[in-house]
């Protein structure tokens, strides 16, 4: 699939620091400790309706990530996956009398067209499930002691890794909670257990499938990644990322697979709140959703949406709002005015401060703080404005110019 375009990264003088982040399988910090190419893989839409801001801020931590990587030295391998064949798809398209492959070509597409637009580093490899379907085949075959059929479905059993339940740390009555609700099929009749998540579909009729040696169908959603993910950067890989929703069953079936074959899957597992509005999560059910594209065709500069979303701290819930975007507009215009400035506060005090924040635990609210702190206090230093300038754009994504 084809990606978007980099934005620059302005060069900045030093080394960034190496990156605690909040593992959700250890519930604690750990310093990340990538070799000269650190790996992320992070997981992306499907395709059945526009970007949202809850998909944003998920993005914009990550990205986040991927700028201070970068600025400690490290090449990054990034991958991320679209889901461009999966039940919501399929529903949406016959809901709707579109075609399902160009509907999730048209949605594709915008989505690279709102990641440009926020200036996220896009992903070295961007894989389609589609595309993918080979390796997910695959990796079905590799795990052939852990699959059995129900009628003509393949089934994943979880208790073939002993690691299962790892990643989320949740008790057996949560997980079945949340496998109902998202998408698993706990109460199907023949399966060894109801946390069992298929991996392999056979064909319906109407829907599309694919040629495979268990008979024609269309891959799981789980195994994709763990398919993608092994493929592109092998195991284990630095940092599963995602919004917190994906914890349990996603990201918790996905290293399973990885773990029956290979013994291992990500070093730590990462994940971002979510974006609420009117007091509810947003999401796609619940109807309250605010696109990015609405708000670029709106004429909204992107700058201040990204400084909207990055005033709240990555694993946090936060809320959306008129205001909160009010707010972050009025904190650009007091950062710009700093910028234009003929001369300004010592820089490299803000640089220092911006990468501690970010190594701890990408902590925008503090970082945003310290350039607060820097375009209120005056100073004499005629490079400083130019510094603070290439600073908040490099670390932060944030580009003061209009």
């Amino acid at each position: 699939m084809r990606v978007w375009s980099a934005p620059d990264l302005p060069a900045l003088p030093g080394t960034g620091l190496p990156v605690r982040l909040y593992d959700t399988a250890t519930a604690s910090p750990r310093t990340v400790e990538p070799g000269p190419t650190a790996s992320m893989y992070v997981c992306g839409i499907t395709p059945y309706d526009a970007t949202h801001l809850g998909h944003a801020a998920t993005y914009l931590a990550f990205d986040l990530l991927n700028r201070a990587w970068r600025d400690a030295g490290h090449g990054v391998a990034y991958v991320q996956n679209v889901t461009d064949i999966d039940d919501p798809l399929l529903e949406r398209a016959t809901e709707t009398g579109e075609n399902w492959r160009a509907l999730a070509d048209r949605e594709t597409e915008l989505f690279t067209e709102d990641m440009a637009w926020l200036r996220v580093l896009p992903p070295d490899r961007y894989i389609g499930a589609v595309e993918a379907i080979p390796l997910i085949v695959s990796l079905i075959q590799r795990m052939e002691s852990s699959v059995y059929d129900v009628d003509g479905d393949l089934y994943f059993s979880v208790r073939s890794d002993p690691a299962f339940g790892s990643v989320a740390g949740l008790s057996e009555r949560q997980m079945h909670e949340l496998f109902a609700e998202r998408g698993g099929d706990p109460d199907r009749p023949g399966k060894k257990d109801p946390l069992d998540p298929v991996v392999w579909q056979r064909a319906r009729p109407g829907e599309p499938s694919w040629d495979s040696p268990f008979g024609a169908g269309r891959p799981g959603w789980h195994v994709e990644c763990t398919a993608i993910a092994m493929e592109h950067l092998g195991v284990p890989f630095d940092v599963q990322g995602g919004g917190n929703d994906l914890a349990f069953p996603h990201h918790e079936m996905s290293a399973s697979h990885a773990h029956v074959v290979a013994g291992s899957f990500a070093t730590a597992y990462v994940h971002a709140g979510m974006v609420g509005f009117d007091g509810e999560k947003m999401s796609k059910s619940l109807g309250n959703l605010v696109f990015v594209s609405k708000l670029r065709h709106e004429g909204v500069e992107p700058a201040a949406v990204r400084l909207a979303l990055l005033a709240t701290h990555y694993r946090a819930d936060r809320e959306w709002s008129q205001d909160v975007l009010t707010t972050a507009q009025q904190r650009m215009e007091r950062w710009r005015a700093a910028a234009a400035a003929p001369a300004g506060a010592d820089a490299s005090r803000l640089l220092a401060a911006v990468r501690e924040r970010l190594a701890d635990d990408l902590d925008s609210p503090g970082a945003l703080a310290a350039v607060d702190e820097w375009a209120a206090t005056p100073g004499a230093d005629p490079d400083a404005p130019g510094l603070a300038t290439r600073v908040i754009d490099t670390l932060l994504g944030i580009s003061l110019a209009k």
